[in-house]
């Protein structure tokens, strides 16, 4: 489960103001203190880095003077950028199709603080090979110099970034190689909250299709090579006084999407949960939502079809010689409706979804979505091993990677 863009939700700063009295102009009053540098260590390191022989480069910087003199300081977010000209006149933006003139990137990668970072060289190498348009091996020069320095900024909720500085700049000689860049996966926002999946919040690693429910790819949705952005979507049933958000990584409450995220928000939806902003269902029923990871838009409209509930539903396939093997229903709270199931899939396996003792009612491949279709529109699972959900509102689906 891959992820695009790893951010830090930090202390938001809303309306960064001086306080100065009418009358008087005493040094109790709080000003708004702004720090102009701070320092980026040469990192220790003896000869070139070869980018695919090592691991990381390691880096540490002082922390700038806190951004004001209040007693409780903003924290900036550091990010590192890394230039292979030396120069920093122009950021490389994944989501524009023509970067001429770009001479440096930025880390995905977010810090709150300048200790014992490790940069990750294989993905400092990726960059470099969008950046400069290596197309071959041919194209990859046998020695690079690397100017990399530190931005400093403060973030408020929505990761708009304000009051940005600039460390020194420190260099080092890298030994650059050719990777094959493959599209990125697509974005995938994960639902975690009272009335989804076991309704437990839980969100670790190992909750994924229990207490954390995917937001579903959208079949012959173009997703972006580079980013993996697109248009996501999941309909389902969610019941009054529901609640829930959205998380980005399994086994992290850093990045989230929540009620703020809604593009007009009807009057069936709620802001719960004080500060923590939770999507709340003001009336029960059938929803669509759909998250545009290109831009973190949330929008949420009711469902109007009929919808049909199945007590049960089976998997038949390859590995069952095409008997009923019961699926696992993922809402799994007291009395709720479910219509996602679960069920592990193994590469190679042909399979479809169906109601028990019967094929009069079943599912099978489905255009634009994970796997292969074979004669008799049966999904082939690609090679791995997968927990396989389903949709029986929508008749979508999602492979799961478990090899990783």
């Amino acid at each position: 489960m891959k992820t695009i863009f790893k951010s830090t939700i930090l202390l938001a700063v809303a309306g960064l103001f001086v306080l100065t009295s009418c009358d008087d102009d005493n040094e109790s009053n709080p000003t708004l203190t702004m720090p102009t540098q701070f320092v980026l260590n040469n990192p220790a390191i003896t000869g070139n880095v070869d980018l695919q022989k090592s691991q990381a480069v390691a880096l540490t910087w002082s922390q700038p003077r806190p951004y004001n003199d209040f007693d409780a300081p903003v924290v900036p977010t550091y990010k590192v950028q890394i230039s292979p000209t030396g120069s920093f006149n122009k950021e490389y933006d994944a989501t524009l199709e023509d970067n001429t003139g770009a001479d440096f990137f930025t880390l995905d990668e977010s810090y709150t603080n300048g200790q014992n970072v490790e940069i990750n060289t294989e993905t400092i190498d990726r960059k470099l090979v969008q950046l400069c348009l290596w197309e071959d091996a041919s194209k990859v020069p046998a020695l690079l110099d690397l100017a990399i320095r530190v931005k400093a900024c403060i973030q408020d909720a929505g990761f708009h970034e304000y009051y940005p500085i600039y460390s020194n700049v420190v260099n080092l000689k890298a030994v650059p190689y050719y990777i094959e860049l493959k599209p990125a996966e697509p974005i995938i926002w994960y639902m975690v909250g009272n009335c989804i999946g076991s309704a437990s919040w839980s969100n670790g690693g190992d909750q994924v299709g229990k207490g954390l429910v995917p937001m579903f790819l959208v079949p012959n949705e173009q997703y972006d090579a580079a980013t993996g952005g697109g248009l996501t979507s999941f309909t389902g049933y969610f019941p009054e006084d529901g609640q829930f958000k959205f998380v980005l990584t399994p086994g992290s409450w850093d990045d989230q999407l929540n009620f703020t995220n809604v593009k007009n928000p009807g009057s069936f939806l709620v802001d719960a949960d004080g500060n923590n902003h939770n999507i709340g269902i003001g009336v029960a029923g059938y929803y669509t939502i759909k998250v545009d990871t290109r831009t973190n838009d949330i929008t949420i409209e009711k469902y109007e079809d009929p919808v049909k509930v199945y007590p049960q539903l089976c998997v038949a396939g390859t590995f069952n010689e095409w008997g009923d093997s019961d699926m696992t229903p993922v809402f799994t709270l007291d009395g709720a409706e479910n219509h996602i199931w679960s069920y592990e899939v193994n590469g190679g396996d042909k399979l479809k979804v169906k109601i028990p003792g019967s094929w009069e009612t079943n599912w099978g491949y489905k255009n634009g979505l994970a796997g292969e279709a074979d004669g008799n529109g049966n999904l082939v699972v690609p090679e791995g091993k997968y927990l396989f959900l389903f949709n029986d509102i929508t008749a979508d689906y999602m492979l799961i990677n478990l090899s990783e």
